[in-house]
């Protein structure tokens, strides 16, 4: 079993998620900004929130629902793609989309793996 695909991992990116989600829905003045930097549509925001609380449910079905886990990394890569794209549309500084890069690359690889499986053992 390899890291990315243990449920511990799931687990902690939903984790993650949920207190991304939170932020959203403040929203933090830092997200605010970078949403605005971003070009992201005033009304698209209030959504934002709702998506992530969707991928954390997604991510912590792991154990029950092993393919609901795995759309759910393939629907944040696709999350990813146009974060990153975002950011490349916009001439942002490389730096800035690092953070957004990396999820994006773990996501992807998370989708090829898919999670661990009990009976694989």
């Amino acid at each position: 079993m390899s890291v990315l695909t243990s449920p511990k991992t799931y687990s902690a990116l939903a984790a993650f998620q949920a207190g991304d989600a939170v932020a959203c829905a403040i929203p933090l003045p830092y997200i605010d900004k970078t949403l605005d930097y971003l070009e992201v549509p005033v009304g698209v925001r209030p959504i934002l929130p709702a998506v992530k609380v969707a991928s954390m449910v997604g991510l912590l079905s792991v154990t029950r629902f092993p393919g609901l886990a795995r759309l759910t990394t393939a629907m944040l890569t696709l999350y990813f793609v146009l974060a990153v794209a975002a950011h490349i549309r916009v001439k942002d500084r490389l730096v800035n989309a690092i953070p957004a890069a990396t999820f994006l690359t773990t996501y992807a690889v998370m989708t090829a793996k898919g999670p661990n499986r009990r009976d694989q053992k």
